[in-house]
């Protein structure tokens, strides 16, 4: 893993990048959802919790197990939204995992996970997109806030040309449709949203060298504010019908056409810059044979 290029601190910013995310943050949080509707909790005998009448949703961590839920929906293209405030204090060994996945062994998905840390130091934010079963395209981020002292708006935007990982509307991670140049991009299969929280401690943090102290037990995360503007995939068909890339967009469906505009493009690579902590694009030895061919072509 190779260091930030950031001389500043994992959550240190510049005043004027500071203010624009403050207010995007502000921008991003002003819609609900309802997990009762949205959401079957799949394990964690009484751990996952619903809450505040469906608005919060709280995964839990114990020696015994941990705790996860999945949508009730399939999509098929989306902008997926969650706000989520991730485990406090000292949350060494810890995952909480946020993602798209279809199901089987040439499955796709679109991966957040955030991995805990020692009390004090920043989580990392690891993403990851399989296609077709395959991963090993994983980018890792600090961020500039602490993620655990409040809800941040955690976001995929994923359609036939993009998938854009977003953190309060800023763009981290763009994963663009290279299938011309044989790079498989998933969008053959339906996925759900799922989450969970689990004991990683063999790798999690610092490659499994700190440990999960269970006296801190149980861990808890906090989920609110859902929202999917996208495809719904049900018996074998989309809500989208044929609709495909460059067709007349209808209203709420932006997302099918979006790309990052000149101003996300900066704040993508201001982010890249200062705060990501791997890419395997510059894996130079991981991949002796040649990096992937999307990273020559990005």
């Amino acid at each position: 893993m190779s260091s930030s290029s950031c001389s500043c601190s994992p959550w240190g910013l510049s005043t004027l990048f500071l203010a624009f995310l403050m207010v995007a943050s502000v921008m991003v949080g002003a819609y609900g959802g309802n997990f009762y509707q949205d959401f079957d909790i799949t394990w964690g005998d009484g751990r996952a919790k619903i809450l505040n009448n469906g608005h919060l949703l709280t995964l839990s961590l114990d020696k015994v197990s941990g705790s996860g839920f999945q949508s009730k929906n399939q999509y098929f293209f989306g902008k997926i939204d969650m706000q989520i405030k991730l485990v406090p204090g000292n949350s060494a060994g810890t995952v909480t995992a946020y993602y798209l996945s279809s199901q089987g062994p040439n499955h796709d998905e679109i991966d957040f996970e955030f991995l805990g840390n020692l009390s004090g130091d920043p989580y990392i934010l690891h993403t990851n997109v399989f296609t077709q079963g395959k991963g090993n395209r994983e980018q890792q981020f600090y961020l500039w806030f602490d993620p655990t002292k409040d809800f941040h708006t955690y976001s995929i935007l994923w359609n036939p040309l993009h998938v854009i990982f977003l953190v309060d509307g800023i763009p981290i991670r763009d994963f663009k449709n290279k299938e011309a140049i044989g790079v498989p991009f998933p969008k053959n299969q339906p996925m759900r949203l799922y989450s969970s929280l689990w004991d990683a401690e063999d790798w999690a943090t610092r490659g499994g060298l700190v440990k999960t102290d269970w006296t801190k037990a149980p861990f808890t995360a906090s989920f609110r504010n859902f929202q999917a503007s996208a495809c719904i995939w049900s018996s074998g068909k989309s809500s989208c019908g044929r609709r495909r890339a460059g067709s007349a967009s209808t209203a709420g469906d932006g997302w099918f056409d979006q790309e990052l505009d000149a101003a996300s493009q900066r704040r993508l690579r201001w982010v890249q810059k200062n705060y990501m902590v791997y890419n395997y694009c510059t894996d130079v030895k991981r991949f002796p044979q040649g990096l992937p061919p999307e990273c020559l072509h990005s």
